[in-house]
């Protein structure tokens, strides 16, 4: 069975390119458009691995990761943040929140995504 991905991010054109390369690799790809959808879909669909924007509308990035931690079936699921920053304070607070990757997003490709998604979940 494909492996399942939830894209929790806010900005179309990003989500739209992650889930064209993600999907064309055999993943099953489900989009939430703030943290708020982002928490009911995760509950629903019980994802492999999440690719997390940190800001967002209703709920941000910090926030899902925040409330994750305080759910057994939740915080052992696997973290890459999406996001416009790479200020090394957020990517501490990413990592002491649970993230195992960083992808700045006018730096990446989503070649790039599709490499660390597969370090971390096959």
């Amino acid at each position: 069975m494909a492996k399942k991905i939830l894209i929790i991010e806010d900005e179309e054109i990003i989500h739209s390119l992650l889930q064209k390369k993600l999907t064309e690799e055999g993943y099953q790809i489900s989009i939430a458009k703030d943290g708020v959808e982002g928490m009911e879909k995760m509950k629903e669909a019980k994802p492999d691995l999440i690719l997390l924007d940190i800001i967002m509308p209703r709920k941000g990035g910090f926030e899902v990761m925040e409330e994750m931690q305080g759910d057994e079936n939740l915080k052992g699921i696997p973290i890459i943040v999406i996001s416009n920053s790479g200020q090394p304070v957020e990517i501490d607070r990413a990592k002491e929140l649970g993230a195992k990757d960083w992808l700045i997003k006018t730096e990446f490709d989503p070649q790039e995504v599709l490499e660390k998604v597969k370090k971390q979940i096959g």
